[in-house]
């Protein structure tokens, strides 16, 4: 690594982060043409077909061109087993690999952010912002808006085997849907989706590369921040890495880290913000005792059940027959429709796991297709996946440090099912899974469980175990660099998501969040950037 150089010149805003939420943040700064803007992108471009056809997750996702390949440590509530943890090494972040799910939660989540003190953050208060991003195909309605960069597409395909579960989850209660989003997502129903004309439409190509014509603007890719630099607790840059060379670039307004739950924590760590007790041991001087930094971390553990079925079409057979492949291609080639549009997921449930819940607190994600883990092919029997997850987990995990080195990952310790409620919820969700599978509707298909097998009782012993040998991520960390009020030790930034107790800085990204949203993060995240970068301009007086 070669000597330290300043980057030329001085730039208003340095947003370290090129993902869902710096996407968002670049686009939104830079259009004011008297900002100059520096976005820092560790990863690359997406300059890969695979980012742009939305069936390419499954090359994407454990592929190191293209994903972080974290880890969890090993995990006690899974029985002693890690996670593969991806994350989007690329512009777009995780938003160019997820599975383009458009949901933004329930009313109830941010209502409760504004009960816990943070002012601006209830669901009447969001609701503009995420109507104000949709380019929806609803057009504007009352939950809507169609001016927006955001676009949310129907699918563009149907499966029978879907369509029946749908009825089976009408016939054991659960209400259709065709709308997730309009504050209470109880219901059962296709999933709306972030694509445009059968491509995946990312935070990059939706937000940044309009946004990279402007001349105030500059992106730089493989850019790895070491640390933020400090003057008498001011933010005033950041130096990173970028080639074999170290660099310092110098922001006369703000520092803005939009690096995501994982890059975020591990950045204000490498800047001696954060737990002091994690930070002196690896060498790193505290600017700022921060306790909550790199704690809080919330995720979405699915419990991915498996059903095999007969006399029904499942993509497992495609995939292993040539022809199929060459006639998904061709239609997709064609019409772009077809399999190779699909997201992950396709069909949605939302439901109560129990009586106890007086909104649904379980996410069903619905597959036609079934395979040991993202990254592996698929089962080359015809099966399907039925993948329930507790929305509002008890459970808290950490990001912290394992030396000063930026290019060592940090240890992830998402903490699953360490609470009594979360070990009920997970035994409850499988057994709504086994009710969902026995529903009239379905069985002319006669669905075998795979997973977790039929040799596993419906005793809350077996269940709790069964649930930590299946459960697995659903992508959704949050939560490390908590908003909340100055009076609470564990909060990082305020509800302007300035870091507390420092100036100049902020964090703007998922790791915001107090509390984990009920549904797919991505959405959310995206908002939190809009209102964020409108905090931002305001705050330096550009706008009122």
């Amino acid at each position: 690594m070669t000597g330290g150089r300043i980057l030329d010149g001085e730039y208003d805003y340095i947003v370290v982060g090129a993902g869902s939420a710096g996407c968002v943040m670049a686009n939104r700064l830079s259009a004011l043409p008297n900002n100059r803007v520096l976005v820092l992108e560790a990863g690359g471009n997406d300059n890969w077909i695979w980012f742009h056809i939305p069936v390419g997750y499954l090359f994407a996702i454990g592929n190191p061109r293209s994903d972080w390949m974290f880890e969890t440590g090993k995990e006690p509530g899974l029985n002693g087993r890690s996670l593969k943890y991806p994350r989007g090494k690329v512009i777009g972040g995780s938003s160019a690999i997820n599975a383009m799910i458009s949901m933004r939660g329930q009313a109830a989540d941010y209502d409760h952010w504004r009960q816990l003190g943070l002012a601006g953050w209830s669901w009447d208060d969001v609701l503009p912002i995420f109507k104000r991003l949709d380019n929806h195909f609803l057009g504007d309605t009352e939950h809507h808006g169609s001016g927006g960069e955001w676009r949310v597409e129907q699918p563009r395909l149907r499966w029978e085997i879907l369509d029946t579960i749908a009825k089976a989850a009408t016939e054991m209660g659960v209400p259709c849907t065709q709308d997730f989003n309009t504050g209470d997502n109880t219901g059962v129903g296709y999933f709306h989706v972030n694509q445009r004309s059968g491509l995946r439409w990312s935070a990059a190509r939706a937000f940044l590369k309009p946004a990279l014509k402007r001349s105030n603007l500059r992106l730089k890719t493989g850019a790895l921040v070491e640390r933020v630099i400090f003057k008498d607790r001011r933010a005033v840059g950041v130096r990173f890495r970028l080639n074999g060379h170290v660099i310092e670039a110098r922001a006369k307004g703000e520092v803005i880290l939009a690096a995501g739950s994982i890059g975020s924590a591990q950045i204000l760590q490498l800047s001696g913000i954060g737990p002091s007790e994690w930070l002196s041991p690896h060498g790193i001087e505290t600017i700022l005792h921060k306790p909550g930094v790199g704690r809080n971390l919330q995720d979405h553990l699915q419990q991915r059940a498996i059903y095999k079925v007969r006399g029904v079409k499942t993509l497992n057979e495609a995939y292993h027959s040539l022809i199929g492949r060459g006639m998904m291609g061709l239609e997709f080639a064609l019409f772009r429709r077809g399999p190779l549009t699909m997201a992950p997921s396709q069909l949605g449930i939302f439901t109560t796991s129990s009586p106890d819940y007086a909104r649904a607190n379980i996410q069903f994600h619905v597959q036609p297709l079934s395979l040991d883990k993202f990254g592996d092919p698929l089962h080359r029997f015809s099966a399907i996946t039925v993948a329930a997850c507790n929305l509002r987990p008890g459970s808290r995990g950490t990001i912290r440090l394992v030396s000063a080195d930026p290019l060592d990952k940090p240890a992830i310790s998402p903490n699953y099912l360490s609470t009594a409620e979360d070990c009920r919820v997970a035994a409850d969700a499988i057994r709504t899974t086994r009710r969902l599978m026995r529903q009239p509707a379905l069985q002319r298909f006669a669905p075998e469980e795979h997973l977790p097998g039929p040799l596993v009782d419906d005793s809350d012993k077996a269940l709790a175990k069964a649930a930590g040998d299946i459960g697995t991520t659903i992508f959704h960390p949050v939560g490390t660099a908590k908003m909340g009020l100055a009076s609470d030790p564990t909060a990082v930034v305020d509800e302007r998501l300035r870091v507390i107790g420092l100036s100049a800085l902020r964090v703007i990204d998922a790791s915001v969040m107090p509390t984990i949203t009920s549904g797919n993060t991505n959405t959310p995240t995206i908002m939190i950037s809009e209102k964020g970068a409108r905090m931002v301009l305001e705050d330096a007086g550009n706008i009122h």
